[in-house]
């Protein structure tokens, strides 16, 4: 199950510098946008991705891919691959923010998403405001959407 809040970032107003974290560079395909089956590689790691329907809770499963399974599937994905670099920023209550810096044809958008053991949390999360915008409840921001625009 995946729990999560997600926030437009304005990059000027971060409290910290994002190069000062460790970074992942993702890109990543759908295969399909509804249910949602993606393909992302991940620095050297590739997997298989089926989220079900939802906004701020999801089922989410992940399964391992090798980089041929990987590579032979990305043509086959429908709209654009998107890339990005994630970095993980770290937040009190044992908790990381994924600070996602879009690339490409989706720049300048930045986005950052907080993952939650549980939904209390997550609805009782009081965000920073240089969070920004809370846009956990559209589906405009998800990721298989913003393959698709």
């Amino acid at each position: 199950m995946e729990i999560e809040r997600k926030f437009l970032i304005d990059t000027d107003q971060l409290p910290f510098r994002p190069e000062d974290y460790p970074c992942r560079h993702i890109e990543q395909g759908y295969l399909c946008t509804a249910p949602v089956v993606r393909i992302r590689r991940d620095d050297d790691d590739y997997f298989l991705t089926y989220k079900s329907k939802g906004l701020m809770v999801r089922e989410e499963y992940n399964l391992p891919l090798t980089e041929e399974a990987y590579l032979h599937l990305l043509p086959k994905a429908d709209g654009r691959i998107i890339t990005k670099k994630r970095y993980l920023i770290p937040l009190d209550g044992n908790l990381t923010l994924e600070l996602d810096i879009f690339e490409g044809e989706l720049a300048p958008l930045v986005l950052a998403e907080i993952e939650f053991p549980d939904e209390d949390s997550a609805r009782s999360y009081c965000p920073q405001e240089w969070l920004g915008e809370d846009v956990t409840h559209s589906s405009l921001y998800h990721n298989s959407t913003l393959s698709r625009i």
